[in-house]
């Protein structure tokens, strides 16, 4: 028997609010949809109870950042900016469409790529890009759990920092905090140990935007500020799986070593990158046509629109 066309959005309570009240845009469209294809929309609470019962429940479901708890659901994720998002099997952006599909470097007129790109060049940044330069130095963003090993790494972030600090022989090396994360004692105390044995090493708070229009080049495991980099015009060495790993140098396919020698000089195609990026492999909310790639999201997940 067809499932009911009932579509339940799970969010949390400042998100759920401007979804009922109709002032977030992404949300607005995904309900024309899904109404204009006849389903009843409802928005809920955001629980992990919530999302396991919505597996019992008729009808389809949308959790936003959360993983997709049965095959009627999926999740909704912002690409890095807005208004690009994503309608996804799974909350893991490594294992998105996007990271499945080879970057078609060949397919994007130069004219139209540049246009947007130097668009949101100036959105994102203003005119920091316009004065990038390279002062010796590589840029480090940590994320968080820097002494685990997670599925979707090479290695731990600190293992990370002492693989650049080995295989990167001259330049200095800084590593920034994320503001936004808490390190317990023993990360920090890695951390210091560290800078203490290395000359060349720099521990700092953030720092994002300075830091990538000064560095030479971005290691990460996959933060978003290696993604920013690319409007910089930054190479990016990534030790762990990603959405945007197809300009970088990618640790998990070629080796530190490999990966760290040859950042230096590469110059991918960043415009046209950015532009299949988010114009052709994400929902771009603030066009027109985002209505038709949400009804393709849900047709490549099976659901009948």
């Amino acid at each position: 028997m067809a499932e009911p066309r009932i579509l339940r959005f799970y969010l949390d309570d400042d998100l759920r609010q401007s979804a009922q009240d109709g002032k977030h845009n992404f949300i607005n469209k995904i309900r024309l949809v899904a109404e204009n294809s006849g389903y009843q929309v409802e928005f809920l609470k955001n629980s992990i109870e919530a999302r396991q019962k919505s597996a019992s429940l008729g009808g389809f479901a949308l959790f936003h950042m959360d993983d997709p708890t049965h095959d009627r659901a999926l999740t909704i994720r912002r690409v890095y900016h807005y208004p690009f998002w994503a309608i996804e099997h799974t909350a893991k952006r490594w294992d998105w469409r996007v990271a499945r599909t080879e970057f078609p470097a060949d397919d994007v007129t130069s004219k139209e790529a540049g246009r947007f790109y130097r668009f949101w060049q100036k959105r994102l940044f203003g005119d920091v890009p316009a004065r990038t330069r390279r002062d010796g130095f590589v840029y480090v963003p940590l994320q968080g759990r820097l002494l685990d090993h997670r599925s979707f790494q090479s290695c731990s972030p600190i293992q990370m920092l002492r693989e650049v600090l080995k295989h990167e022989p001259h330049r200095p090396v800084i590593a920034a905090l994320h503001p936004k994360e808490t390190y317990d004692a023993l990360e920090l105390a890695e951390l210091e140990k560290l800078e203490a044995g290395n000359a060349r090493l720099t521990l700092q708070l953030g720092g994002m935007e300075d830091l990538l229009e000064r560095c030479d080049y971005v290691v990460t495991q996959n933060s978003s500020a290696a993604f920013n980099g690319f409007f910089f015009g930054k190479p990016a060495v990534l030790f762990g799986q990603s959405d945007f790993h197809h300009i970088a140098a990618d640790v998990t396919k070629i080796g530190a070593a490999q990966a760290i020698r040859t950042a230096p000089d590469m110059a991918p195609d960043y415009a046209g990158f950015i532009h299949w990026f988010w114009q052709r492999m994400s929902i771009n909310a603030g066009r027109d046509e985002a209505t038709d790639q949400i009804r393709a999201a849900f047709e490549r997940a099976g659901w009948p629109v």
